[in-house]
C-alpha cells in the first residue's frame, strides 16, 4: 500500500479544478454587474474608505506596462497562459494531503484564468474594487486579483508552516 506521501491527487484534483471554476464564474459575474451598474471612472461610494470604480487596465497588476502600445496584451495573455498549465499539472502531480497548497493554486489558477479572459475577450482587465485611506489610493482590483492574491498568502503560509506537517506525515510521526 502506497504511504500518504506517495499518493498523488490524481484525479481527486478535480475538486481544486472546480475551486478555479468558481472563481472565474463569480470573477465574471461581478464583472459584468460592475460594468452594467457602474459609469467608467466615477466612484460609488460604498464606505469611507471603500468605493466601487470601474476602471479597465490594460497592463498588469498595479497597471504595470498599461501605456505599452498593445503588445503587453498578448505577453500577459501568453504568460496567464503558461502558468495556468502549470498549475493544471501541478495540481494533478502534487500529494493528496497538501489541501492548503492545493486550495492556494486552485484560487491563484482561477484568478489568472478570469483576468486571461478579460484580456482575450476584451482587451484589458476590468477592475472595480477601490480602497483608500487619508487620500491615498491603492490600486483598483477585481475579485480575479483577490483570489490571486489569497492564493499567494496561502502559498506563503504553506511554505512557512505546511512543510513541517507533511515531513512529520512521511516519517510516521503525525498519523491520522
Amino acid at each position: 500500500m502506497a504511504s500518504a506521501a506517495t499518493l498523488r491527487n490524481g484525479w481527486s484534483s478535480l475538486r481544486w479544478y472546480c475551486l478555479a471554476v468558481v472563481v472565474v464564474v463569480l470573477d465574471q459575474y461581478t464583472k459584468f454587474l460592475a460594468e452594467s451598474a457602474l459609469e467608467y471612472g466615477r466612484p460609488v461610494e460604498v464606505f469611507s474608505w471603500f468605493n466601487l470604480t470601474l476602471q479597465y487596465n490594460t497592463g498588469a497588476a498595479f497597471s504595470f506596462l498599461s501605456d505599452a502600445g498593445g503588445w503587453q496584451r498578448y505577453f500577459f495573455s501568453a504568460v496567464a497562459l503558461i502558468i495556468s498549465g502549470v498549475l493544471v499539472v501541478w495540481l494533478f502531480v502534487m500529494p493528496r494531503q497538501q489541501r492548503l497548497l492545493a486550495l492556494a493554486l486552485g484560487l491563484v489558477l482561477g484568478g489568472a484564468l478570469g483576468n486571461l479572459w478579460d484580456r482575450m475577450v476584451l482587451g484589458h482587465v476590468v477592475d472595480f474594487i477601490s480602497v483608500h485611506y487619508g487620500g491615498r489610493y491603492f490600486p483598483a482590483f477585481n475579485l480575479a486579483d483577490s483570489a490571486i492574491t489569497l492564493g499567494a498568502a496561502c502559498m506563503i503560509f504553506d511554505s512557512l508552516f505546511g512543510r513541517d506537517v507533511d515531513h512529520r506525515t512521511e516519517r510516521g510521526l503525525n498519523p491520522k
